[in-house]
């Protein structure tokens, strides 16, 4: 697949450039996926993800970097990231890592004991199984890749929360859409209609199609795209987020098909 030419970002004139390539490979996608689900995951699908978790860190290290330019910085800081999400609630995303990083502690909360006594948190013991949190440094050239494609650097400890938001996030995703395969459809989160870029957006989910039970299409053992787009609903709740990470999925989706 040849790399297509960066395009301008939509959020505002004095941002940086971003990829219509995601950083995150399909390779990483499936090694990911295979840490939750033995099942087979399309090449669409896997492009879908990886596009997906390719919004969200986008639109994060933007709110970042946003940030860190109220202090006339270009590195940022896990501060930064602490405001980004302050400041638009659809960024709170990959909460697994909230507990393992102390860059949350503010967040997740301090464990009091019943004379006022800080109760430590548990030590974690390695578990031979693969987890987000283990595989979390996989995600870190794509991240830095990101950084760069924004025009900011960040300290090691910002890295690290970055790598292990889309490594949780990307888990939970696996998860999901091993889910929306298992039981034929979305169950509580409605339909999933995508759109591409230049169409009419849908209108929001009522409260009915919420309760609606669709099936899907294809076989019990392949994750598909749409099975992608139906598990980004359940991560993504209702928000620009959301749309466009379903936009950009499809037309990822799509130059792959055109380019293969």
């Amino acid at each position: 697949m040849t790399t297509q030419p960066a395009r301008p970002e939509r959020s505002g004139p004095q941002t940086a450039l971003i990829m219509d390539v995601s950083p995150f490979k399909p390779s990483l996608v499936k090694a990911v996926f295979r840490d939750v689900t033995s099942m087979h995951v399309s090449r669409s699908a896997a492009w879908a993800a990886a596009s997906v978790t390719r919004t969200v860190l986008t639109e994060i290290i933007d709110g970042a970097r946003r940030a860190a330019a109220g202090e006339a910085r270009k590195k940022l800081i896990p501060g930064d990231l602490l405001t980004a999400i302050d400041r638009n609630v659809e960024l709170e995303v990959g909460h697994k890592w909230y507990d393992h990083s102390p860059t949350f502690q503010d967040m997740t909360g301090v464990l009091y004991d019943a004379e006022g006594v800080i109760v430590p948190s548990r030590k974690r013991s390695r578990s031979r199984k693969p987890s987000a949190v283990v595989g979390a440094h996989r995600f870190e050239a794509g991240v830095k890749e990101l950084l760069r494609s924004q025009g900011v650097t960040a300290v090691p400890a910002m890295v690290r929360d970055l790598d292990g938001i889309a490594s949780v996030f990307l888990t939970d995703l696996a998860r999901d859409a091993a889910m929306v395969v298992r039981e034929g459809g979305v169950k509580r989160f409605g339909t999933v209609t995508p759109v591409m870029s230049g169409q009419p957006a849908p209108p929001p989910f009522l409260k009915d199609s919420l309760r609606a039970l669709p099936t899907r299409r294809g076989d019990g053992r392949t994750i598909c795209r749409d099975d992608i787009l139906a598990a980004t609903t359940m991560q993504l709740f209702g928000g620009n987020l959301r749309q466009r990470a379903l936009i950009e999925a499809c037309e990822a989706t799509t130059r792959d098909t055109s380019a293969g």
